[in-house]
Formats: structure tokens, C-alpha cells, sequence
């Protein structure tokens, strides 16, 4: 590749990267493709199998947004502009929601085209939401946020991450602050076509809380419903949390 010893030396140190030009070659060495390269095996762009789902003009998920918007505001009503964070956002119908009732709002999701109907939904509804591509598996909060929102996503998530990104998102939690979240639930007599999907993880009854040991839990429940996602009607156990942060004096 002509490369240098003292370039490749830079490269293994991390105080430089290989140049954009180069990746291909690397990757052909390799026998790998780029995304590989770049530390994205396929188990995790499994995720991006919703590229089909919303190629369409119409909102795959509707744009009514979930009845956990409903209790987060009840728990951290706007009374000030919150920063909310929503992780895995879809298109954007939950994001859009908290910003028209005065939350400031950043969302980030894999998938792009799921991205691009979410701004354009803001922009119909005269918000401003700050979108941005991510993977939930890799991407890691560097920022405060007061509430952190995910609903639906987190079965993506395999074990072995999970603690990890949990510590990453309360550490980068105010004071005080709400997370909001729910996980699909894996119950032997609930049959679910993600059952058998490669790349989805669904968690154990009651685990979700096991991660807030330390915060105080407003409520959590678990309840089975019907859905007809992808058009198979079908069922799902959900177990859905929202906890506060404490601070040291609590």
C-alpha cells in the first residue's frame, strides 16, 4: 500500500487514522467490508433492516406519539427547557411531541431515512428537533441530559452491553433526572415473530430495574398487548420503567 512503518505506527497508537481513500484497501486485505473495518460487525447492523419499512411517504409508526410521552410530562413537566434525549427516535413521532410542549430535544436513530421524515415532520410542525445519525450499540453520551427517553429499541441491545450503556446514560444524567424506558419481555407462552430474528435480544422479566438499583423507581409495570407491526398480527410482553436520579443529599 506504500504505507509507512511511521504512519501505520500512528495508526495502532490512535494518534492518527488512515486516510478515507485508503479504507477500501485495508478492508480488502483484510477480507472484511468498510463498516467491519470501522468496528461495526453484522449482528450490529442488523438494526438497519427498517430501510425498507420507511421508504414509503407514510409514517410506518404513525405520528401519534406513545402514552409514555403522557407520564414523562406528569413526572418533568416542561416548566423549564428540559433536555431530553431520544434514543433510537424512528421517525420521529415522540421527538417532535416533546418539542412542541417545550422540551429541548435531541434525537439520533441508525437508520437515515427514518431520520429524514423525522425533520421533516419537525419542520411541518414548526420545531426544531436536533437529529442525528447513531447506533444505539456504539454511540455513547459525552453531554447532560435531564430526561432520556427510549421506547421500543432496547431489545437491540445484547447482554453483555447492556451495563455499560446504562452507566454511560445515568452518568450523563442530571441531578433529579427521568429516564423513561421500556424493553420487550421474553415469556415462553407469548409468541412473537422477533422470537426467532437474529440481532434482537428481548430481556428477562423484572431485569430492566436490576440496572437502577441506586435511583428511585416512579413506577414500572409490565403488561402484554397485540400488535400488527410488519402485518402479522401478533403479541409482545413489555416491561416499561420511569426512575429519578438521586442526588447525594436524597
Amino acid at each position: 500500500m506504500n504505507i509507512s512503518f511511521q504512519a501505520v505506527s500512528k495508526w495502532e497508537t490512535g494518534s492518527s487514522y488512515p486516510d478515507i481513500s485508503v479504507l477500501p484497501l485495508l478492508a480488502n486485505i483484510f477480507q472484511c467490508d468498510i463498516d467491519a473495518l470501522l468496528g461495526y460487525p453484522v449482528e450490529q447492523r442488523k438494526i438497519l433492516d427498517y430501510d425498507d419499512r420507511y421508504k414509503t411517504d407514510d409514517y410506518y409508526w404513525g405520528t401519534q406519539p406513545s402514552n409514555m410521552c403522557y407520564e414523562v410530562m406528569k413526572i418533568c413537566p416542561p416548566q423549564r427547557p428540559l433536555r431530553l434525549l431520544d434514543v433510537a427516535c424512528g421517525e420521529g413521532k415522540n421527538a417532535v411531541f416533546f418539542a412542541r410542549n417545550g422540551y429541548n430535544v435531541t434525537a439520533f436513530d441508525a437508520v437515515e431515512l427514518a431520520l429524514d421524515k423525522g425533520w421533516k415532520f419537525a419542520k411541518q410542525a414548526g420545531v426544531e428537533v436536533n437529529f442525528f445519525q447513531a447506533n444505539l450499540l456504539d454511540f455513547r453520551l459525552d453531554n447532560e441530559f435531564d430526561i432520556i427517553f427510549c421506547s421500543g429499541a432496547l431489545h437491540y441491545v445484547p447482554q453483555e452491553l447492556r451495563q455499560e450503556i446504562f452507566e454511560n446514560y445515568q452518568k450523563h444524567t442530571s441531578a433529579g433526572g427521568l429516564h423513561a424506558l421500556n424493553v420487550f419481555v421474553r415469556k415462553p407462552f407469548v409468541k412473537s415473530p422477533s422470537n426467532t430474528k437474529k440481532g434482537r435480544y428481548k430481556w428477562i422479566s423484572g431485569e430492566l430495574f436490576t440496572y437502577y438499583a441506586d435511583w428511585l423507581i416512579c413506577s414500572c409495570d409490565e403488561r402484554i398487548f397485540d400488535c400488527f407491526s410488519g402485518g402479522i398480527p401478533h403479541q409482545h410482553c413489555m416491561d416499561t420503567m420511569y426512575a429519578l436520579k438521586q442526588t447525594e443529599d436524597e
